[in-house]
């Protein structure tokens, strides 16, 4: 613990490294001020300009302080705690009994702690009854979750540390900007080439990360896949395969080499635009060492093939003998701060607490031992993050949301936001005013990361413990007091505490015995030893490696899975030739609702561009500043150019962190992966001209 005179060691609020900080009171204010952590391990003490400054959103110049409900004249208002509570239980309550409890829809973030998702689930079943609750984490790493478990039978960012990376001999890092979305981790890859490793980076983008590169592969934005499957024809035709591993751990083989030996190098020359040469040398570097790792981010994810084109590098791996072996397997950067522990714990549309399945009868009964009801009123899996947006206003009439701003984040995001337009009633619980929480009919002012207690799960599937080192203003509430009040109003009297501890308590019953097991871990513990690796069964010490023994299929093997390429839902043509990406810059983080409130972040990163190569700058008759308008089949955005001979000529790139007339998700395609669900964020057909 703490005293106000002292230090507070705590974690980041932004990303899913989850840096170590400490928050010391500011001297003669009401504040903190940062300093550096240097005794935990992810960061040593390294921070980044989003992590360094986050006290800045603390302040009551940039946050909301009170409840405001929409008044009769239009506007927003302020308004006592139970005037909003009331207004929010009744408009559910009121949504449910004219249209069905399915009517009632709850959309969460993967920014909430372990005990906010838990108890947000818990409420949207238990309180609501309703089916209908998914969160922003379905854009973040979805497409690897649903290929993890797949393959391995058990989805964990990371199966092994952040540690292990510099120590393995290659690591092929797929669609990751790491230097600017996780800067303090870009030193386990210059550790990784110190101690004689190579990286190979695969981005469309030779970004400040491929910069590091001893190899950079710059693929047509939507052919990961046929990327992937190019080099194991490669592997395959030059006998690099591990068939000892292959044959004693690993399953389907015979169908995912038919399926790869389809795509040969001059094929996959053609479908990326990497020379043949390019592929032989990745292969070379790959296999070469006795160890070697593949790393995804969102880039080859956030696409409508993105579980098969993270299988096919996973399939990669297993052809090698490259998993379940130390210093070597396939693992994802998970993006959110919590987005691993986000939807292990039940509010994703599919999943219970302990990252069950919904539709499991041994799960249901088990979770809703744990609730105290009958697992016959549990309702079964509902719509995903996009198709549940899409149904608001029409299927789903009443919104609650936490932690999110779909009005920025979302794809088709005009469309999206039409349709929380047309909503009967939205509640919006966040720390700030996001363009999101303008449009609701009432707002919740909810406590932030240096004022409450409570844990997160990193990327390698360390959990941890953010400690409250500040008194919250008056007239804010946690998150966990807003779902008890509501609760309460609903007639659900007992089952929703306010004390995080106690929920996480809670939360450690519902997910013993599940593949997210926390029951071993607890607050002591993770204080004690530098946060928990899952799954921690009662008495167990965490596992930070996993597979080295077994996978966690029935059989104990990993799945091969046969896929093969196909092309991104919107490819170019004479109405729109130029392929459009989009992504993150270093001084902000996802939608900006935050990080758009500090000085020193919006100096850095003022407002959003174009970035485009020169030939097509010369072609479209732009230059530097320029006005660009970028449209596409779902509507038109407007930013300066910004010209650079690091991005393909075929692609232009603009990050998402702005609203209005720049914002890039307005002219993202919503085309979903068939099995995750993940929309195509990453790739869609635009026309580019000066505005």
């Amino acid at each position: 613990m703490h005293t106000p005179e002292s230090a507070t060691a705590t974690h980041c609020p932004y990303c899913a490294l989850q840096c170590g900080m400490l928050l010391r009171p500011e001297p003669g204010g009401e504040g903190v001020v940062v300093e550096e952590r240097r005794d935990f391990p992810v960061n040593r003490g390294a921070l980044c300009g989003k992590g360094r400054t986050a006290p800045a959103v603390l302040s009551s110049r940039v946050r909301l302080t009170e409840p405001l409900v929409r008044t009769r004249t239009g506007e927003l208002a302020p308004a006592t705690w139970e005037e909003a509570l009331d207004a929010v239980a009744e408009g559910l309550a009121r949504t449910g009994r004219a249209h069905g409890r399915d009517a009632v829809g709850v959309f969460g973030g993967g920014g909430l702690t372990n005990e906010k998702a838990y108890a947000l689930g818990k409420f949207a079943r238990v309180a609501l009854r309703t089916s209908q609750i998914d969160y922003n984490g379905r854009f973040c790493m979805s497409s690897a979750a649903a290929a993890h478990q797949r393959a391995f039978g058990l989805d964990r960012g990371l199966p092994f540390p952040l540690e292990d990376i510099p120590r393995t001999g290659c690591v092929i890092l797929v669609g990751s900007n790491l230097a600017e979305t996780m800067p303090p981790a870009l030193r386990f890859l210059t550790e990784l080439k110190a101690n004689g490793g190579t990286l190979i980076v695969v981005d469309p983008r030779r970004t400040r990360t491929a910069e590091q590169a001893d190899l950079h592969l710059a693929p047509r934005p939507g052919t990961d896949l046929a990327l992937a499957l190019g080099l194991l024809h490669l592997v395959v035709a030059q006998g690099r395969t591990d068939e000892e591993f292959i044959a004693e751990r690993t399953t389907g083989w015979e169908e995912a080499r038919a399926a790869a030996m389809a795509h040969w190098p001059e094929l996959v020359e053609r479908i990326t635009g990497i020379p043949v040469p390019r592929l032989r040398e990745a292969v070379e570097l790959f296999c070469a060492p006795s160890s070697a790792m593949v790393l995804t981010a969102r880039g080859p994810e956030q696409q409508s093939k993105g579980t098969d084109t993270v299988g096919a590098w996973i399939n990669l791996c297993l052809a090698t003998g490259r998993a379940g072996r130390p210093l070597s397997g396939y693992g994802c950067l998970t993006g959110q701060g919590n987005g691993q522990g986000g939807r292990e714990h039940g509010q994703k549309a599919d999943q219970l607490p302990g990252y069950r399945k919904l539709t499991d009868p041994a799960a249901r009964a088990h979770v809703a031992g744990v609730w105290g009801v009958d697992p016959a009123t549990l309702p079964g899996p509902g719509r995903s993050a996009y198709e549940l947006l899409d149904a608001l206003g029409t299927d789903v009439k009443a919104l609650l949301l936490m932690g999110s701003n779909p009005v920025v984040s979302a794809p088709r995001a005009a469309h999206v936001e039409g349709r929380i337009r047309s909503l009967d009633f939205l509640a919006v619980a966040d720390v700030v005013l996001s363009e999101t929480a303008a449009l609701a009919d009432v707002v919740l002012p909810v406590t932030q990361w240096a004022e409450e207690t409570g844990t997160t799960t990193n990327l390698e599937g360390r959990v941890l413990l953010r400690r409250r080192a500040l008194t919250p203003p008056p007239g804010v509430r946690t998150d966990l007091e807003v779902l008890h009040g509501l609760a309460a109003r609903l007639g659900i009297e007992k089952g929703f505490p306010t004390d995080p501890e106690e929920v996480f308590t809670e939360l450690r019953r519902a997910s013993a015995g599940g593949p997210a097991d926390y029951s071993g871990i607890s607050y002591a513990r993770i204080e004690a030893e530098q946060g928990v690796y899952w799954p921690c069964p009662e008495g167990s010490p965490g596992q930070p490696r996993l597979f080295l023994d077994a996978f966690a299929t029935d059989d104990g093997r990993a799945r091969f899975v046969p896929v093969s390429h196909r092309d991104a839902a919107e490819v170019p043509d004479a109405e729109y030739p130029v392929l459009l990406t989009t992504g993150r810059v270093v001084s902000q983080y996802q939608s900006g609702a935050q990080t758009r409130r500090v000085d020193e972040l919006n100096a850095a990163a003022p407002g959003p561009f174009v970035e485009l190569h020169p030939r097509l700058a010369a072609r479209i008759g732009a230059t530097d500043g320029t006005p660009l308008a970028v449209t596409s089949r779902r509507g038109r955005a407007v930013a300066p150019a910004r010209i650079t001979d690091t991005i393909r000529a075929d692609t232009v790139f603009m990050p998402f962190h702005w609203p209005g007339e720049g914002r890039a998700n307005t002219l993202t395609n919503p085309a979903l992966d068939p099995t995750s669900r993940m929309p195509e964020f990453k790739v869609c057909a635009v026309r580019v001209e000066p505005a």
